[in-house]
């Protein structure tokens, strides 16, 4: 019989490719999706694995919904990767935040303890629970200080993931990754609008790039390795807890001037602060402005971690340096301007 298991957040970049690992490893796998309409299952389309994967109708805030749905599929393996992961709009919705993000996964481990303890799961910690971080690089003995509603939110989680595995002896991990894009990451994180508006740019359908602090700083790795390294997590003799980073710091500021040279620009940089703009150095036009209002009322300036414990561990290490991600990413948003198919 193959090994069941159920993702949450299955619309998700992770979720995406997750569930092609799991396949590929001849898994039965559910996708849990809160009934959200059909467009939002563009990343399973694109993998070619949209008719693979079981979707079940659950959500993390409907606890009897949750029970009946573990009753029923009985997995050997939930990942749990649900979230209101925009840290911008955890500001504005602390609430809702709270309550998918904490109490949805306490609701998850409650679950677990109550209809299948032997269950392995998964919790998607996040670095963000660094926030203010005091030493670099942070492992998993590092101080947390979170600075968002979604930060302590997911701090919740992952104690709260910790205290059931040795309150109950349930074999739950949480991984706490860093930052990790790809062409399946959504528009509204920084690294994957830069990259689209850049292609935009390219082909004359955008005029600029507006972003917030150019100056911070994430330790930015590849997707698809990240949920490699969750699969590994759940093979492991013990439960415990792994950063999952690449150990290098990029500032967005690079970020924007590697998608440029990709695409064939090359930019400089005139004035300070929100006055900031980078020019195209062959025509002088503005290709990127800052606006306050992608700034965060509690900023996290610079996150990098060190990921030798997964390593020595699991036998996981990041492959994709940080100059070939922001190329896969550029490349496949310029084909996708190209071809009409953003």
């Amino acid at each position: 019989m193959p090994k069941v298991a159920l993702i949450t957040g299955i619309r998700g970049q992770d979720g995406a490719y997750l569930a092609k690992l799991l396949l590929e490893k001849g898994y039965e796998v559910y996708g849990a999706d809160r009934r959200s309409g059909e467009g939002g299952f563009w990343r399973l389309k694109e993998l070619g694995i949209e008719k693979d994967v079981k979707i079940v109708y659950m959500d993390l805030l409907e606890f009897t919904n949750i029970f009946r749905t573990i009753e029923k599929i009985k997995p050997d393996e939930i990942y749990n990767l649900a979230a209101q992961s925009f840290v911008a709009a955890s500001f504005e919705q602390p609430i809702l935040t709270s309550d998918i993000n904490s109490l949805g996964t306490l609701r998850l481990l409650e679950v677990i303890r109550t209809v299948k303890p032997d269950t392995k799961f998964y919790q998607a910690s996040t670095s963000e629970m660094f926030g203010k971080a005091k030493t670099l690089p942070l492992n998993e003995e590092s101080y947390f200080y979170p600075r968002s509603p979604y930060a302590v939110s997911k701090l919740f989680a992952h104690w709260i993931t910790v205290n059931y595995r040795e309150a109950y002896n349930i074999f739950a991990c949480s991984g706490i990754l860093f930052n990790h894009e790809s062409p399946l990451r959504g528009t509204e994180f920084v690294t994957r609008k830069i990259s689209l508006a850049v292609a935009r740019i390219k082909y004359g359908k955008q005029d600029k790039l507006v972003v917030g602090n150019l100056d911070a700083k994430r330790d930015w790795g590849y997707a698809p390795e990240y949920v490699y390294g969750m699969y590994l997590m759940l093979q492991n003799d013990k439960p415990d807890d792994f950063v999952l980073a690449t150990g290098e710091a990029h500032s967005v500021r690079e970020f924007i001037e590697e998608a440029f040279r990709v695409a064939g620009f090359e930019i400089y940089w005139e004035g300070r602060g929100l006055e900031e703009k980078g020019r195209d150095a062959k025509t002088g036009k503005v290709l990127v402005e800052v606006s306050p209002e992608f700034y965060r009322p509690a900023e996290v300036d610079v996150l990098l971690g060190d990921y030798s414990k997964a390593k020595r561990i699991l036998g996981w290490e990041p492959k994709t340096a940080f100059k070939e991600l922001v190329r896969i990413m550029v490349e496949e948003d310029l084909r996708r301007v190209r071809d009409g198919k953003v």
